[in-house]
């Protein structure tokens, strides 16, 4: 196991499924301890990291929520006493809608998951991470963040804000031993992307169709993303919008 992960704790939001598990999963391979975060209890992602000889905790929490981020960290730091990665991946899709369509309420849960939660997330991650000297921040994205896409407008606003709060951070704390970066997947096999699709063949036809490589990525391929960026690997690197989308964007 590296050293740079041994024994060291890393927090992932929207952990139980999809790309959150695959990463959490990541990180114990290379011998961190994982803190698996959710809205919804869910205990499977637990059990698969403790067969890689780590510890593992799972916090329910809404990232949109200040107390309930706030007390995910204190959790965090009551049972680990540090913590070095966080990978803030929570996020959802919203209701699917032209601009004008588009309701109040589904702008506001959209924006509060997708861009308040990442920002409440690194307000909480970031005095923690500080104590140590060192460490990295990894927020999620999309392609959404770097190209329109028609029906999606909070998602979408929400993934280009994801990219600026990342760079800014990044400024802020380059000095300070902490670097942030963002990783914008393409079109990934998740539950997301079924309940997009209605695993309608059709529909999923359609998806694939915007990938120039002719498939949907696999979960563990942003992991193995996350997971360089993390590393040592990547440490000239910070304020970084990595596309993972199998070519969409270079469209």
């Amino acid at each position: 196991m590296e050293t740079e992960f041994k024994n060291k704790v890393a927090i992932v939001t929207g952990g139980s499924s999809g790309i959150g598990r695959a990463t959490a999963l990541a990180f114990a391979k290379k011998g961190a301890h994982v803190v698996v975060v959710d809205w919804a209890e869910n205990t499977e992602t637990i059990d698969l990291i403790k067969k890689y000889g780590v510890d593992a905790l799972f916090i329910k929490c809404d990232v949109s929520k200040t107390a309930e981020v706030k007390a995910m960290v204190e959790k965090t730091i009551a049972t680990f006493g540090r913590l070095d990665f966080a990978f803030n991946n929570a996020g959802i899709e919203g209701t699917s809608a032209q601009t004008a369509d588009c309701t109040e309420e589904n702008w506001d849960k959209t924006i509060g998951v997708n861009l308040k939660g990442i920002w409440l997330c690194m307000k909480y991650e970031i005095p923690e991470i500080l104590k140590q000297g060192k460490g990295n921040i990894v927020n999620c994205a999309s392609v959404a963040g770097l190209v329109g896409f028609g029906g999606l407008p909070a998602y979408v606003a929400s993934k280009h804000g994801v990219i600026g709060l990342t760079k800014t951070a990044a400024l802020e704390y380059a000095k300070m031993g902490i670097r942030v970066n963002v990783v914008c997947p393409g079109v990934i096999q998740t539950p997301m992307i079924d309940r997009l699709t209605g695993r309608n063949e059709e529909s999923i036809e359609q998806f694939t169709a915007l990938e120039p490589l002719g498939r949907f990525g696999k979960p563990e391929e942003i992991a193995n993303a996350v997971i360089w960026m993390c590393s040592d690997e990547a440490s000239f690197v910070t304020g970084h919008a990595m596309a993972v989308d199998g070519g969409f964007t270079a469209q």
